[in-house]
This record gives C-alpha cells, sequence and structure tokens, in this order.
C-alpha cells in the first residue's frame, strides 16, 4: 500500500501552505483520480510522493517504508512519474523509452529490457514510432511515449500529472483505458491528476478531492456528488446515467 500520512508542503519553512494535513491511501490495482480547482495543490502532491518536492511534515510510505529512508534507484522501482509536459530532444523513441530501465541497468542494456520496452510500445500503440525522434512528435505521441517511460520501470505505483491535456477526445479515452487496464491486470496503483470529471468518473475507482491545500472528500464513486462538486469547484451539476454510464452535467 502507498500510504500518505498528514503531509504538509511548503517551499520555504515559513511560507505557505501548499499543502496541509494530506492524508490518504492508495492500494495496488486501483486508479485514482486526483481532482481539484487551479492551485489546489494537486501537481505538488503528485510530486511529493515521488520525492520530487521533499515533504516539510508528515510522512509518504510504501508497502511502511518511508521514502525518505529509501534509495533513489529502489524509490525509481517502486514509484513512476509522468510530468504534465516534456521538452522533446533529438532523441529516439526507443532509446527515450529504454531510458526507463536504468533503475535497473548495472552493467549495460539486456535482452531482456528490450523486450519490456518492446512489450510496452505494442501495448501503447507505439512500435511504429520507435524509430522516429522525440522532436518529430505531435504532442499526444510525446505524452504517450512519455507514459511508456514510466511504465517499463515496472512500478508498483504510477503517477501522472494531467496526461490526457495534449490529447484529442478519442486519444483521452484511449490512454485513460489502457491505464486502467494496466492498473488491474499489473496490479499497479494509478493515480491520475486530472481535470475533466466525466473522464475520471468513466474510467477511474478511486476520487480524491482537494480544496485549499486540503483533503475535501476521499473514496470511491459514492463521493462523486453534486454537492461536493459545488463545493469545490463552485459549479452546479447534476449527475445523470446516460447507457450505464453516470455522466456529470453543469447547469
Amino acid at each position: 500500500m502507498l500510504e500518505v500520512k498528514d503531509l504538509s508542503f511548503a517551499y520555504s519553512k515559513n511560507g505557505r501552505k501548499i499543502l496541509d494535513d494530506v492524508s490518504f491511501h492508495l492500494e495496488q490495482g486501483q486508479f485514482m483520480a486526483v481532482l481539484g480547482n487551479n492551485g489546489a495543490g494537486k501537481s505538488t502532491l503528485i510530486k511529493c510522493i515521488d520525492r520530487i518536492n521533499p515533504a516539510t511534515d508528515g510522512s509518504v510510505e510504501i508497502d511502511g517504508q518511508n521514502i525518505e529512508h529509501m534509495q533513489r534507484r529502489t524509490l525509481a522501482q517502486s514509484v513512476a512519474y509522468v510530468p504534465q509536459s516534456t521538452q522533446p530532444t533529438h532523441t529516439l523513441v526507443f532509446d527515450a523509452v529504454l531510458l526507463g530501465r536504468k533503475p535497473y541497468i548495472k552493467w549495460g542494456v539486456t535482452a531482456e529490457d528490450e523486450r519490456i520496452v518492446a512489450e510496452v510500445l505494442d501495448m501503447l500503440n507505439l512500435r511504429h514510432l520507435e524509430s522516429r525522434y522525440l522532436d518529430e512528435l505531435s504532442g499526444g505521441e510525446l505524452q504517450k511515449t512519455m507514459l511508456a517511460r514510466a511504465l517499463v520501470q515496472q512500478p508498483k505505483y504510477l503517477l501522472l500529472d494531467e496526461p490526457t491535456s495534449s490529447l484529442d477526445p478519442n486519444n483521452q479515452h484511449e490512454m485513460l483505458h489502457v491505464i486502467r487496464d494496466i492498473a488491474q491486470e499489473k496490479n499497479i496503483g494509478a493515480a491520475i491528476v486530472i481535470h475533466d470529471l466525466n473522464l475520471a468518473m468513466r474510467h477511474c475507482d478511486r476520487f480524491l478531492f482537494v480544496k485549499d491545500a486540503r483533503v475535501f472528500s476521499f473514496g470511491g464513486v459514492e463521493t462523486v456528488t453534486p454537492e461536493t462538486i459545488r463545493t469545490v469547484y463552485d459549479l452546479r451539476v447534476d449527475i445523470i446515467e446516460h447507457k450505464g454510464i453516470r455522466v456529470i452535467v453543469p447547469y
């Protein structure tokens, strides 16, 4: 289990808290949406879990072990992070994805490393791009490549910061569908920062609402209510069912 306990974060000792006393847990196989309005602290939270932002107070534990006490290589074998945006370089897609195997490589790249990369590229329908350069890709292709690089780390937990922001609607659903299936099949806990409430409702099974640096609510789909959305987003909505799918409709 990944457990966040009373976590707080500020950029300076006496600065404003970006996160304040945040607690929740994520189990392997679950797909959690991190929700809230702009500036609520969602992306900062994801970075704290990967130790990009060291917590000011509280802790993040993986299987009972505080990540502050883990070597970077060990942490990278447990947690993979996909940033919101990546500056493309003149690197082949295959080689860029292969970099995700770095936590496991000791003396050199093995046939097993290359097999895992090929498998993930096939899984994400990226194999036809493996000999292209990153700076030749569309924004959506680049984002899917970064997801591939995270997946070849074979993590227990996958952290994604708005990975659908540069994708068209079809590719948004495809990516979240793939992430959900991978989480279930590979027993990976996935957490995604996302703004599209309907995408989150369609694909995720856990929901963490963040408001004003604190957890407003956390749980299963029962926590996604018109009252919660009105309080967190200042938005009035109805939640209706269409062809067996719950849909959020603003009014």
